[in-house]
């Protein structure tokens, strides 16, 4: 089973928007996706 997902909206600084979008798209990712995997491994990082 998927995990759920819910629809956000928020205001990012638009060269860390480009820099993700690049990421993403060398990454062969959707932005969502690609964000959604920094933050992941950045709260797993953050926690130990």
């Amino acid at each position: 089973m998927k995990p759920l997902k819910e629809k956000i909206s928020i205001t990012i600084d638009s060269d860390i928007l480009e820099m993700a979008k690049c990421e993403a798209e060398n990454d062969d990712r959707s932005l969502s996706q690609y964000i959604n995997i920094v933050l992941k491994e950045h709260f797993k990082n953050k926690n130990r």
